[in-house]
């Protein structure tokens, strides 16, 4: 492994695992310009190794492709030759055991997949909620026999749900009721079939509800010394597909401990912040969270891009008649809630010293 590896400018130089996929490609994107990081090592199946990344697969973003990574060499998904900070982009299927296997060799992963999300030692990350959570990393390191570490951002939904619903912890965070409506670049590409979805709901996106429903209270859960305490909190999600390209809509319901009045939530979202350290690294944006004050918003066409794609939009408060109150939350799915996720996660593994 080549430890601190930094190029000329500066920069440190990480690698990128997965790299020819749908979130692969968004982590190309998002690093194009990063004052801190530069892709200098790219890894896919051995199908793709060997080949040139423009030859590898077909560009699916609506930015243009990064001539100097269009030049490089894919490489086979081992470990050894990638610089020390590597991000995954890898599919489930094969996640797992790579992300392992590297963290074994001395790679910090920092991965979107969803594989090691629910270990206890391994933390589940969103920086403006749960930065403490970084902590474990000192038990995984010892239980494991690891010289390296896994750290992972949420499924996209529950970014989105967690993010909407941090605000509200100071009035006591008790029952969750969340219905989605997921946009199809969540399904990656190609993705659903147009026959199935154009002019359609489809009423399932497999696995992601119970993702919802335990990655909520583990991100809200307190850290303790053999893992984290689940939070309390109890949500019930319904997941669905819809045919939108990017941003995911979710309708809440909430109901908590306390009683405050609709404007007290309204003030509580306003006014939620990262902490001044979070909100200076590079990916975050100026508020976290943003409340919508019209009535028709947030839409995911006129809002996703909020805060580069990393700001989560609320709007459309008001009472509930099952719950206290309901609200409507969205999010960029590929940008807050995947590449642009991990990188900020990347981000502050350096700020905290455990990336060099």
């Amino acid at each position: 492994m080549d430890e601190g590896v930094r190029c000329m400018s500066g920069k440190i130089d990480v690698g990128i695992l997965g790299a020819t996929g749908t979130v692969g490609q968004e982590f190309i994107a998002q690093l194009e310009d990063h004052p801190w990081f530069r892709v200098g090592w790219i890894g896919a199946s051995e199908k793709s190794a060997a080949k040139q990344y423009r030859d590898a697969t077909g560009w699916r973003l609506p930015v243009a492709r990064p001539d100097r990574v269009a030049d490089m060499t894919l490489e086979r998904a081992t470990p050894g030759r990638a610089p020390e900070l590597v991000f995954s982009g890898l599919a489930a299927s094969v996640a797992g055991e790579v992300e392992v296997e590297f963290a074994e060799a001395g790679h910090v992963v920092v991965s979107n997949a969803k594989n090691h999300r629910m270990d206890p030692l391994v933390p589940l990350v969103i920086p403006e909620i749960n930065r403490d959570h970084l902590e474990l990393l000192t038990g995984q390191r010892v239980s494991n026999g690891w010289s390296g570490c896994i750290v992972t951002n949420p499924n996209c939904s529950t970014i989105v749900l967690a993010l909407a619903l941090a605000p509200l912890r100071p009035f006591g965070l008790h029952d969750v009721i969340v219905s989605t409506l997921q946009a199809i670049s969540g399904g990656g590409y190609p993705g659903v079939p147009s026959l199935d979805i154009l002019g359609n709901v489809v009423p399932v996106v497999h696995g992601e509800e119970i993702k919802m429903e335990t990655e909520t209270k583990k991100i809200f859960g307190l850290l303790r010394e053999d893992g984290i305490q689940p939070h309390e909190v109890v949500v019930s999600a319904s997941t669905t597909r819809v045919p939108v390209l990017n941003g995911h809509t979710e309708l809440v319901s909430v109901s908590v401990e306390q009683d405050p009045r609709p404007e007290d939530l309204v003030a509580a979202f306003q006014e939620f912040s990262a902490g001044p350290e979070v909100a200076g690294l590079p990916s975050s944006p100026p508020r976290p969270v943003l409340y919508l004050e019209e009535e028709d918003r947030p839409q995911p066409r006129l809002d996703a891009d909020r805060g580069g794609g990393m700001a989560v939009c609320v709007g459309r408060l008001r009472r509930c008649p099952v719950l206290d109150f309901k609200f409507v939350a969205m999010g960029h799915n590929t940008v807050r809630g995947a590449a642009g996720a991990a990188l900020l996660n990347a981000e502050l593994l350096k700020l905290d010293g455990v990336v060099r």
